[in-house]
């Protein structure tokens, strides 16, 4: 079974946080069009984290906001699903 996402907001600095595994120091960076940073597994090059910068001025824009990272999501339960 996956990890879950789980989103937080930092309000001070105007940052989405995307978590797929908490935040550690050996996680490499890599920055992404649009101010996205990917942050990855060192190993295996996985997206396990996105900070999305100035998060709130990306509400006030017209255009559609999508981030540059394929996903497979699936919902989680105790019956296997």
């Amino acid at each position: 079974m996956g990890a879950k996402l789980t989103f937080r907001y930092d309000r001070e600095r105007d940052i989405l946080h995307i978590d797929k595994y908490p935040p550690y120091a050996q996680q490499e960076s890599e920055e992404l069009p649009d101010e996205i940073v990917a942050r990855l597994n060192p190993d295996t090059g996985e997206v396990e984290n996105l900070e999305v910068l100035f998060f709130s001025t990306r509400l006030l824009r017209t255009d559609l906001f999508e981030l540059p990272v394929n996903a497979d999501l699936r919902l989680t339960g105790t019956n296997g699903a």
